[in-house]
Parts: C-alpha cells; structure tokens; sequence
C-alpha cells in the first residue's frame, strides 16, 4: 500500500507510472455479483449482521471447502471477517502470549511478522531461497520448533513468489507437525484459484486431516472474484477458536458489511466461470512477463506456478551504476531506480525477508506488461 501512496503521488506530479505494486486483480466484479449485492441493498440488507456472519454465507463457505477443498466443516466452524487479514489478526490477537513464536518461512507476506509482533509474539524468519523453490522444508520446519512455537503460517500459492506447495511437499511438513502437539498451522489459501503448468492447490487437511483440531484455513473473495474493495474473507477451524474470534469481532469491527456477504453468497454458489476466465487469463501474462523479464540483462525469474506475482532476482544488478552516478547496492535502490528512471513501480524483496528480489504484480494488462519490461529494458540497459 506503500508503493501504491508513491505511484499515486507521482501520477499527481503528471508522471506516467506503470504499476507493477497492487496484488488485486484488474477487472471488474463479476456483472452477476453486483447484481446480487444490488438486489440486496434493494432488499433491506442494511443493518448489523450475526458477528461471525449471516448463516446464508457461513453456510456458503461450508459447502465451499467441501465441494473444492475436501473439507468438511459445521457452520459453527466459520467466522466471516473483514477480508482474510481481519482473520489472521484476530487469531493472533486470541493466540499469542508475550514471546510465543510464530514460525514464517520467506518470502511471506509483508503483514504477518507485523501482526505477530503486534500481538506480542516473536516471528521466527526461517530463509527459504530458490534452491527449495522459495518453499519450507521438513528439516527446516523442525529445526525452528522450540517449546514456545505456537503457529506455522503457510501461505500456498504464496505471495510474493508463486511457490505452490505439493502434497508431498506438505505431507512431509505434516508429519513434523505431528510430533508437535503445542503447534498450530494457519494455513493461507486466498491464492487457490490461480495455479499454472500442471501445478495444483492442495490443502494440509487433505494430506494430514489429524491437524484439524489445530488448523485455521484462511480464504476470501478478494482475489478470486476481483472483489478487494468488497472486503470479506473468512476462516474455518476448531470451535473454541471461532468463538474467540466472534468474540473479538463482537468487540471491535461488529460485523462485516451485510450487503458485502449477500454478494458473496452469490459467488460462492453461483457460476464459477468467471474465476477460471481469470485464471486463464492470468496463465496467458504469466507466460509473457517471464519471458520478457528473463529477456533483461542482469534479471532472472523463475515461473511461478500460482497467485499473480513473478519474484525475479536483481542480484545482477548490484554494484552498477545509474547514469546519474549512484552505485545500486541492494533491491531497495533497484526498485527506486526503476521507479524514478524507467517510471515502473515494483516492491522490493527485503520487504518480504528476501533481499536480492522485487516482485512484480502481473495482475494488469498485457499492454502494461509489454510496455513496463521494455521500459525496464531500456532502463538497465543505460546502467554502466
């Protein structure tokens, strides 16, 4: 969101910035989705809903897990919030102690170490690289479990590298798990929809379902549905959880918007077309951003097989100079050069515990992809 205040403020400057920063989709809500929170505005749809959420949508999510993910939850297992990242702070907001750890393997998400320390618990960065795919290992898992570890966050498809978990891969980490009673896993799935080449998502539950009693699954529309600004995720687990995240919603936000949740409801149970056109759609500029950026002197980037993120390393970039005389030294200078000489936004990779990297949002237009790597091309191309 940092990024995206910059981008604004130069475009107010009359700069034209191609946007590379925001991780939502380009497109518009779905016509029969809107349609359907129209109608329930129409309707009256305008008071306090149930804390954890309408029974309508609660039990839209339910028959969600089970007919796309395997998994079988009551109604009561289901807590509606403000978007996915109202989920994952409450649940550490009902979890944490002061020094409880919580395990995050890189790259992650700019928001979870911040939400862990927040609510007084210590992240433990465990450095994932490309040798593993940017993805946690069983002997990296147990290594970092100590007796006051008390979650594993796993996000899959992740962001920012669009590493994907196999079953394996995640039954491997499973079995760690097990031998851990004291540690719980949130896993992060809101990216589920969007994988490539053959990759598939696969939930922990469905390869270990004895973590049950100490999973939370975290999901939302926003990304699927191109419904960001509609603001509601959710999350499914044990019952004595839920219930301290109702109670916790109960006491600060009361309740997601009631005409956000009629919308889902339709999303979740209706025509689910309009997910896979984004997908393929997704596919088609994966393909083109990796093979433009791969064309660049100095970048390389591996294909991510989900989410809408590329991850390329600027490692070789290190140490040139701009043409106004500065020495780039680490991603932090790659990006502001990129953004001040070649006008395109990116995010640096120290900002998701891996330095060396930018990631690149291809959530925009082919035209904006082509336009943005040729721009990029000519701006390194003018380093010496």
């Amino acid at each position: 969101m940092a990024a995206k205040a910059r981008v604004d403020a130069l475009r107010a400057e009359g700069r034209s910035i191609i946007d590379f920063t925001i991780g939502e989709p380009d497109f518009p809500t779905p016509q029969h989705i809107v349609e359907a929170g129209i109608a329930a505005l129409s309707a009256g749809h305008t008071r306090y809903t149930a804390a954890t959420g309408t029974p309508a949508l609660r039990r839209a999510i339910a028959d969600k897990l089970q007919r796309e993910n395997s998994l079988s939850y009551g109604v009561d297992q289901i807590v509606v919030g403000i978007g996915a990242k109202h989920i994952i702070y409450n649940a550490f907001a009902a979890t944490l102690n002061e020094g409880d750890e919580v395990i995050i393997p890189t790259p992650f998400w700019v928001s979870y170490p911040d939400m862990v320390a927040l609510n007084g618990g210590t992240p433990v960065i465990v450095g994932c690289d490309e040798s593993s795919g940017f993805k946690l290992t069983a002997a990296a898992l147990e290594k970092s479990i100590t007796p006051r570890t008390r979650w594993l966050v796993l996000n899959t498809p992740n962001n920012p590298s669009g590493a994907v978990y196999t079953a394996s891969e995640l039954k491997a980490l499973c079995e760690v798990l097990m031998r851990h009673p004291q540690v719980w896993v949130m896993t992060d799935e809101i990216y589920e929809h969007f994988v490539y080449a053959g990759a598939q998502h696969v939930s922990p539950l469905q390869v270990q379902p004895e973590l049950a009693d100490r999973t939370l699954v975290i999901n939302g529309v926003s990304k699927a549905y191109a419904m960001t600004g509609w603001r509601i995720g959710y999350g499914a687990g044990p019952r004595p959880l839920m219930q301290a995240l109702g109670l916790l919603i109960t006491q600060s936000t009361t309740c997601a918007t009631g005409v956000s949740q009629a919308a889902v409801v339709a999303a979740l149970s209706g025509s689910q077309q309009c997910v896979a056109e984004g997908a393929a759609l997704f596919a088609q500029r994966r393909e083109r951003i990796v093979a433009l950026v791969n064309a660049i002197d100095g970048i390389r980037c591996l294909a991510p097989d989900g989410a809408f993120y590329i991850f390329p390393s600027v490692q070789g970039l290190l140490g040139k100079s701009t043409p106004q005389g500065k020495q780039l030294a680490n991603d932090v200078d790659v990006m502001m050069y990129f953004l001040e000489q070649a006008g395109v936004a990116t995010i640096d990779g120290t900002s998701y515990g891996q330095p060396g990297y930018l990631r690149f949002s291809f959530a925009t237009s082919l035209e904006q992809i082509e336009q943005g790597c040729a721009q990029l091309a000519a701006a390194v191309a003018a380093l010496k």
